[in-house]
């Protein structure tokens, strides 16, 4: 592994990184075992991904454990949450990165079902996550909540408001938890990536990513790592008195 003297190390830090199987979630695990932390790669649905992302950070000198659990559902976030203290100790770091389907639909066709599915996913996951694993942090005066959030939320997109909404609570949250847990050594930032296509986008049509690309003012796609790099900028120490920032990961897109 790299120099524990290089800038962005975060060795023997224990890193949880919620919808890890594969996507953006697999190279921010990736990532941050590369670092040097401690990665506790997280899948629900697919096993086999989850073990497959382990065996990588393991083969390259990474240090790694599987968790199997919704965490959406509070008991299934205290038996992970057991599982990781027992084999790695306290949490460090927690990305909460996991994401259902998301509809885009006019707003007549959604259904509150709908809605309700996207604030699950980035308002209560995030706040179970936080409420489980605070009192250690809090105790150790140290930790890091690091959202994943969406340039959507800044560019207002239309015919995706259920998605677009939960994501604009999910940065409130996220500023207001900020300010709650400075004093206690604790910061909360969110990372918003842009259209960063992976598995889910394989069949998107061509005509639809040209057109976005055309938009991006760097003129290139963004990657996993773009979006797992500044991840780990805000679990490193060197981001230590940056707290409720949101850096919005697009190319430029959306300039504020």
């Amino acid at each position: 592994m790299s120099n524990s003297l290089s800038p962005f190390r975060i060795d023997g830090r224990v890193a949880w990184v919620t919808g890890s199987g594969r996507g953006l979630g697999r190279v921010i695990a990736e990532t941050l075992a590369q670092a040097g932390a401690r990665t506790v790669v997280n899948c629900f649905a697919n096993r086999a991904q989850g073990e497959a992302v382990v065996k990588t950070i393991r083969a390259a000198g990474g240090t790694a454990m599987l968790t199997v659990g919704d965490v959406m559902d509070e008991g299934e976030i205290h038996r992970m949450a057991g599982e990781i203290e027992s084999e790695f100790g306290a949490v460090d770091i927690i990305v909460p990165n996991a994401t259902p389907f998301q509809p885009m639909k006019n707003l007549e066709d959604y259904t509150w079902e709908e809605h309700q599915s996207m604030l699950d996913a980035f308002i209560k996951s995030p706040f179970l996550l936080a409420k489980r694993l605070l009192p250690s942090m809090k105790e150790r005066q140290h930790g890091r909540i690091i959202n994943i959030t969406s340039e959507v939320f800044h560019a207002g997109m239309p015919g995706f408001s259920a998605y677009v909404s939960a994501k604009g609570g999910q940065v409130g949250w996220s500023r207001s938890m900020a300010n709650e847990l400075a004093p206690h050594g604790i910061t909360v930032n969110s990372v918003a990536p842009g259209w960063i296509p992976v598995e889910r986008h394989e069949n998107v049509p061509e005509e639809d990513k040209a057109g976005y690309l055309a938009t991006v003012p760097v003129g290139r796609w963004g990657t996993p790592s773009d979006i797992a790099n500044t991840v780990l900028f805000f679990a490193s120490e060197e981001a230590s008195f940056l707290t409720g920032q949101t850096l919005v990961v697009n190319g430029g897109r959306t300039v504020s």
